[in-house]
């Protein structure tokens, strides 16, 4: 009998258009070998161009799809994402102290539509009991603003925005720098040693999703069995595959390729620039 996968679940939101959330999470796990598995949050109506509804989930249903997962399958990793209001931030922050896996966490606020994901009454919940349950935390520039007020305008900041972010309890912080000029940078630490991931910004409008696939494709590596900066390394590489191949999809934004691994889709641009 074959040995399974390794095990990683997602606890985020469906986006229905297939470019982010549960969706994204789940192409990436099984593009990186390991066996992807859910716990829905919320439900959106989705597509190239925005978010037009959302509808939470009950915190009973949540906490129900939770333990039908870890209770009888088990996991290596879990993933957070779009969580939607304070009282499901705080059901999951209290359903990770029960887990022994590691944790990273997306603290998803706003779409790249710039449509709110996030109730704004939830965000000492993620700072008090979401941030402290995580391995990885892996804020955008914008949500490192939202969470501790700190403005980043250039790569020096990143520093800053870091240590704002650990002082919240995450054993690491990776902050992405995607929104600023030139490369794209982020800085990984956990408060003592640093790690600074480079990669060519590809002239590709198609991003929809990215913050979720880098944070499950971290969630993969830990799961293998990788340090975090092994995972996150290994991530960054394959997230930046990913954007050389996002591709048209609808009338705005398309999606990122989670499939670029696959030989016979493999975009023409290498992650590297060549």
């Amino acid at each position: 009998m074959r040995t399974p996968p390794p095990r990683v679940l997602t606890v985020a939101g469906s986006d229905s258009g297939g470019g982010a959330g549960i969706q994204a999470d789940l192409k990436t796990m099984l593009a990186l070998g390991t066996h992807g598995m859910s716990v829905v949050t919320a439900v959106t109506a989705q597509n190239s161009l925005g978010v037009q509804g959302a509808w939470p989930l009950p915190a009973e249903a949540v906490r129900a799809q939770f333990r039908s997962v870890v209770d009888d399958i088990g996991v290596d990793a879990v993933k957070t994402g779009m969580l939607a209001s304070a009282e499901l931030v705080e059901t999951v922050a209290a359903l990770l102290d029960e887990v022994t896996a590691p944790v990273v966490v997306d603290p998803v606020g706003i779409s790249k539509h710039g449509d709110a994901l996030l109730a704004a009454s939830a965000r000492d919940a993620v700072r008090t009991k979401l941030l402290p349950a995580a391995t990885v935390a892996t804020p955008n520039l914008d949500e490192v603003a939202w969470l501790t007020g700190v403005q980043v305008a250039s790569e020096t900041g990143l520093r800053r925005a870091a240590d704002a972010i650990l002082s919240y309890g995450p054993r690491w912080a990776l902050i992405k720098g995607g929104h600023l000029e030139g490369d794209a940078v982020d800085l990984l630490t956990d408060g003592s040693e640093e790690h600074w991931l480079r990669a060519p910004r590809h002239d590709n409008r198609h991003t929809h999703g990215t913050g979720c696939t880098l944070a499950s494709a971290i969630a993969a590596g830990l799961a293998k069995g990788c340090s975090v900066p092994e995972a996150v390394r290994a991530a960054k590489t394959y997230v930046t595959g990913a954007i050389a191949g996002g591709f048209a999809l609808g009338a705005g934004i398309g999606p990122v390729d989670h499939g670029w691994t696959i030989p016979c889709r493999q975009p023409k641009v290498s992650p590297s620039g060549v």
